[in-house]
Formats: C-alpha cells, sequence, structure tokens
C-alpha cells in the first residue's frame, strides 16, 4: 500500500474476524483509513433500499459554502455517526457533510445535512 500510494481500503471477511487482525487495523489506522465489512452485510445494497434516502457527500467547498449561506456553525448540524451503516458504505469520516435528499408527499422533496461524528 505504501509503494503504491495507496490510503483507502476495504477488507472483506468471511466469519469471525480475530483479535489479533482488529489489533492490526488499529495500528494501521494511522497511515491508512481501513474499512471492514463482514460478507453477510455486503450482500445487499443498503442504498437501492426503499426506506434509505439519497445520500451525497458535499466536498469541502460545498460544507463551507452551506455553512456561510445560513450562518451556521459546523456543531450546530444535526449529526450522523460514523458508524451508521450508510456512512460506512460510502466511508463517510469525521467532518464530513452529507446531503440527504427524502421524497416529500406534501413538499416534494426534502433535503436535510448531517455531519459526521
Amino acid at each position: 500500500m505504501t509503494r503504491d500510494g495507496v490510503r483507502r481500503a476495504i477488507i472483506v471477511i468471511n466469519g469471525k474476524f480475530s483479535s489479533s487482525a482488529k489489533q492490526g487495523l488499529a495500528e494501521m489506522a494511522h497511515d491508512y483509513v481501513v474499512e471492514d465489512f463482514k460478507e453477510e452485510q455486503l450482500l445487499v445494497d443498503i442504498t437501492e433500499h426503499d426506506l434509505v434516502p439519497l445520500h451525497t457527500v458535499l466536498s469541502e467547498e460545498e460544507k463551507e459554502e452551506l455553512l456561510s449561506r445560513y450562518k451556521l456553525k459546523e456543531a450546530q448540524l444535526p449529526r450522523i455517526l460514523s458508524t451508521d451503516p450508510v456512512a460506512r458504505f460510502y466511508g463517510m469520516r469525521h467532518g464530513q457533510v452529507v446531503k440527504i435528499t427524502r421524497d416529500s408527499e406534501t413538499a416534494g422533496r426534502y433535503i436535510s445535512y448531517r455531519v459526521v461524528v
């Protein structure tokens, strides 16, 4: 990974994840972003489910524009946990802002924003 300049990786596990493997991943967390998923977590694409609205991660520029437009601080936004299944699916990291677009019977569509914590 170092030789090829890779900074992010996904590990798919079939079965149990040993404690020594978890410890090894924790040690790598300083230099790399490594997501681990169990195979059964990836059998269904959760983003295609009817009850899961569209999630779009904002760029840093879009985030700053949003905060300045509404005169908000990052801490004033609703939160989404980095451990949320959709956040893990998209590889969202602490401090990123996600735009969530839901269908609404009254408004047509409803947009909300959340910061990843």
